[in-house]
């Protein structure tokens, strides 16, 4: 339970999948957690009230636009008021819009590399103003898989994913001297709403490539990510 005691640590879209699940599994370790959505506030106020009325911890629960850099701030100001300190941030706020290049509009592209890139590199700066202060911290970025092998259909998802790995072995470089840990975690195929709509012929050409023979959870990814956030993880 206390493995995380006191630690304060921001999930971006955390109202479900991955992001949820770390959420829980953060708040059950000890962590003081700040749910973060955009648009989906009835599960974010679920996960939110869930961790409250089940774990002795403090709970923020924050509205914003990662793509939008003044409402990125304003949320790290909000936690730099309620809590006085950031310990951990695990950039998770993602989307996909999948679709072959030639039909692709220039909206599924831009919007893609917003969310997942532009808007982690929003968050990452804002943190890492507060965790200089601290001379402490982590940021932990959900990459993908996708990142590192690619898959049709997914050029723009492909391509966030793998500047997220690009930024996250730039990154760590910056900050290790002020003892600032940056990880990625890039995840296979998870059981969650991304890939809830595979049809059964994708699911089963999928599994014939995964030696288990199944698809991950994504408990299984916030137990890596409790790892990565705690004291365990220290080099």
């Amino acid at each position: 339970m206390g493995k995380l005691k006191g630690k304060v640590i921001l999930i971006t879209g955390s109202s479900s999948g991955i992001g949820k699940a770390c959420a829980l599994r953060l708040g059950k370790a000890g962590a003081h957690v700040v749910i973060h959505y955009k648009g989906n506030e009835e599960s974010a106020k679920e996960v939110e009230n869930y961790i409250k009325h089940t774990y002795d911890v403090r709970v923020l629960c924050c509205q914003a636009d990662v793509c939008n850099s003044y409402e990125v701030e304003v949320l790290f100001q909000k936690i730099q008021q309620e809590f006085g300190q950031l310990d951990v941030l695990i950039n998770n706020a993602g989307i996909n819009r999948d679709q072959l290049l030639l039909r692709m509009k220039d909206s599924e592209w831009s919007e893609v590399l917003q969310t997942n890139l532009t808007g982690l590199f929003y968050c990452s700066k804002q943190a890492a103003k507060m965790m200089l202060k601290q001379k402490n911290g982590r940021i932990i970025n959900i990459a993908s898989i996708i990142g590192q092998v690619g898959n049709a259909g997914q050029t723009n998802y492909a391509a966030a994913k793998a500047g997220v790995i690009g930024f996250t072995k730039a990154l760590a470089k910056e900050l290790a001297l002020r003892n600032i840990l940056v990880n990625a975690v890039a995840p296979g195929f998870i059981e969650s709403e991304m890939t809830a709509n595979l049809s059964p012929t994708q699911r089963d050409n999928i599994l014939k490539k995964i030696p288990l023979n199944r698809l991950g959870t994504c408990e299984e990814v916030a137990e890596m990510v409790l790892f990565l956030s705690s004291d365990s993880c220290n080099y």
